[in-house]
Order: C-alpha cells, then structure tokens, then sequence
C-alpha cells in the first residue's frame, strides 16, 4: 500500500489549500481525513460539498449521527467511528444513542431502529432494497425525500471510509479517546 501524505496548507497541491482554510475554519484544524483527501482536490471538494448537503438534509442530529455511524460501523472504519463519537458529544446526541450504535446493540426508540436498518439495507444490498424494507421505513414516519438523503450519507461515508481504509489514516487526537475495533 502507498503511503498518504497528511497535507497541511502548506504540502498541498494549489488547488486543495483553499479547501483546506475551509476545513480549518470549520473545525478548528485540518482533519486527517481531509489532510489525506487534499491529494485529490476534487476529492476534497466533493467530500465538503456532499458532507454539508447531508448535514443540511432533513435529518435531525439524532438521525445524522445514526446514518453515519450505521455505514461507519457497517464499514468497521477505525477513523469515522471515533471522530463521529466526538461529533455526536458536539451536536449532543444522547451517548445511549452513541454507545448502541458503536456497539450495534438496539437503539432506544423504534424511530431511530428503522433508520438505522433501513441505512443498513441500503449499504448492503447497494441500493437494491426490497419494498418491504422501504415501506417500513416510511412506515416508521420517513419520507421519500428522506430515502434519497439516505442515499447522500451513503454517498458521504463511501468516500471517507473507503479512503481510510486505503490511507489507514491516523485518528485526530481530539478523537483518540473514542477509538473503536469492530466486534468480532
């Protein structure tokens, strides 16, 4: 496996270094993720783009956190698990919530459960879920709207698990406390 570059604004190649000031200012430092990504600008560009059309979806911050975690998971990224447990403790998602999905114990509520499943039979099935599987996510008080915003955290999390997994980017340290191994 090649070894990734961590750039910073600094090492990046000319078209990534705006990227990266944003991803400063947004979270006070450059996440690993897009200090590897920045190799790629159009990566960068299009993993921003895609992460801020999701966070300003439909879904509430319980519901984020459950698509993400649920493909982080799914995906065993050893990177996006811990970070997005830091980012549920910001956006105050119950820990239960948290600690149900790292573990892939049942949620609290039954809400939340469909979520999570109907997440995951997208993801394992690539987009060919059966009609069962969505009318109970409808039936479970989601829209349709929602089943394509889905489809855009799938989107999201292919692109940061996937180049994790090829990089093995380090975990941020502001996030180490939350490391994470899938469950054998």
């Amino acid at each position: 496996m090649p070894d990734f570059q961590l750039h910073d604004e600094a090492t990046a190649p000319e078209a990534s270094k705006p990227l990266l000031a944003k991803s400063k200012k947004a979270f006070g430092m450059i996440p690993g993720l897009h200090a590897v990504m920045a190799e790629a600008p159009g990566m960068l560009e299009a993993y921003q783009t895609v992460h801020e059309l999701f966070v300003n979806s439909s879904f509430d911050s319980d519901e984020l956190t459950v698509v993400w975690q649920s493909i982080n998971v799914e995906h065993a990224c050893h990177y996006c698990v811990p970070a997005h447990t830091g980012i549920a403790k910001g956006m105050k998602v119950d820990d239960a919530i948290t600690a149900a999905l790292r573990n892939e114990t049942p949620l609290p509520n039954a809400h939340l459960e469909a979520l999570r499943t109907f997440t995951l039979s997208v993801v394992r099935n690539r987009g060919n879920v059966d009609e069962r599987a969505v009318q109970d996510f409808l039936d479970a008080g989601f829209t349709r709207r929602q089943i394509l915003e889905v489809v855009l955290g799938v989107s999201q999390k292919v692109m940061s698990n996937y180049t994790n997994h090829l990089a093995k980017t380090p975990v941020d340290a502001m996030f180490q406390r939350f490391e994470w191994r899938k469950a054998a």
